[in-house]
């Protein structure tokens, strides 16, 4: 069978599973030896950290993202197993199962939770039951956005489409004509600003109308670069930080910038060299380097503010910046609170000694961290 006869959903897979693999294979042939980072001090628990609560459920295997509403915070395993929880109390308000496999979720307002499987299937859930499920033309890694009672999604080949909440009928849909061959197996962006839908495609930031998905805005955190397709991969990826009319994101090993989605304008784009999403406060924007560096940069104007190097060579999630702290995952099982201030070690622990499987949220002044064991562990910072 030639390329041209094949499906959209299956052209689809073949172009994310191929940057997964062809950018695995640059990094494994790179032929540099594999550094080792250097043993962690001690801990100086110089911040109270209590945990308030767990929660079991089965193993998270693909790239989950919990979502919050109020103080309510929903999870999902990779079987397809889904979970709201009361932050304040670590009570689970209902438990169910999709029937599949998982390849992206969650999405949730407080109400109403999607999530969806490896079959391309998009499953709405409420009040722990299944309400309908509607077949995507794609693959997806992005969680879906629950918003307005509808369902929104964005899949592997960057087509954008809106669902009513309570039918699951298609309410618009827009593909994006020309998109880079290839696109990255990780969570983009989706994400309401007042009446905008504000969403990644390649490394553009994009408004659009949520009645009609048509474009209000469209501004570039990174320009692609490169002579081939790898090179040029520069897809929006991971968390974003969005105070005020400010919405902060990372451009895929190319850039961190920040966008003035009131004014559709780009406040300022700084080189930066990492995978994972952003978090931040109204002064300063904070993520990780690919080699375990901990940057801070000015909201204002993009400079940089401090950084930190001592989990250099450390596999990072996205920071969570709440109350004083910088709260980072790692995949050895350990969660460093650090200082927001200049990003002094404050505090470690290690929840169950499986590998932090998502970026850490925060829930009813809670911070939730979730293992790749499946274990959901609430914490309270002093």
């Amino acid at each position: 069978m030639t390329l041209s006869k094949l499906s959209t959903s299956t052209v689809s897979a073949l172009r994310a599973t191929c940057a997964g693999l062809l950018v695995a294979a640059l990094a494994a042939c790179s032929g540099a030896p594999k550094l080792k980072p250097e043993e962690l001090p001690a801990n100086p628990a110089t911040l109270g950290v209590s945990q308030a609560w767990s929660v079991k459920m089965p193993a998270v295997s693909f790239p989950l993202r919990a979502a919050v509403s109020g103080d309510r915070v929903t999870v999902a395993a990779s079987d397809g197993t889904v979970v709201a929880i009361d932050a304040r109390q670590g009570r689970e308000l209902w438990r169910t199962q999709v029937g599949a496999p998982l390849s992206a979720g969650v999405g949730s307002d407080g109400q109403l939770a999607a999530v969806v499987t490896r079959n391309n299937e998009l499953v709405a859930i409420e009040a722990g039951k299944v309400i309908w499920k509607e077949r995507l033309p794609a693959e997806t890694f992005t969680p879906p956005l629950v918003a307005g009672r509808r369902v929104f999604v964005q899949t592997a080949d960057r087509t954008t489409a809106a669902f009513d909440g309570q039918s699951g009928r298609r309410l618009w849909q827009q593909s994006r004509a020309g998109a880079d061959s290839l696109v990255l197996r990780k969570p983009g962006v989706l994400l309401p600003f007042g009446d905008t839908l504000v969403t990644g495609i390649g490394a553009r930031l994009v408004g659009m109308n949520p009645a009609n998905g048509n474009s209000r805005w469209e501004v570039p955190v990174a320009s692609p670069r490169g002579t081939n397709d790898v090179e040029r991969l520069v897809d929006l990826t991971g968390t974003v930080s969005r105070v005020g009319d400010s919405i902060c994101a990372r451009a895929y090993y190319a850039a961190v910038g920040c966008v003035d989605a009131q004014r559709g304008t780009l406040a300022w784009t700084q080189p930066a060299v990492g995978s994972e999403g952003v978090s931040g406060d109204d002064t300063l924007v904070y993520g990780v380097e690919s080699n375990g560096t901990v940057q801070a940069w000015r909201r204002a104007d993009g400079q940089r503010a401090w950084t930190m190097e001592r989990l250099r060579l450390r596999n990072l999630t996205a920071p969570l910046a709440v109350g004083r702290t910088l709260v980072i995952g790692e995949d050895t099982g350990t969660v460093h609170f650090l200082s927001r201030q200049d990003g002094a070690v404050l505090n470690r622990l290690v929840p169950d000694g499986s590998a932090v499987a998502a970026a850490p949220t925060v829930a009813a002044d809670t911070v939730v961290i979730v293992t790749r064991n499946g274990g959901v562990f609430g914490y309270r910072p002093d």
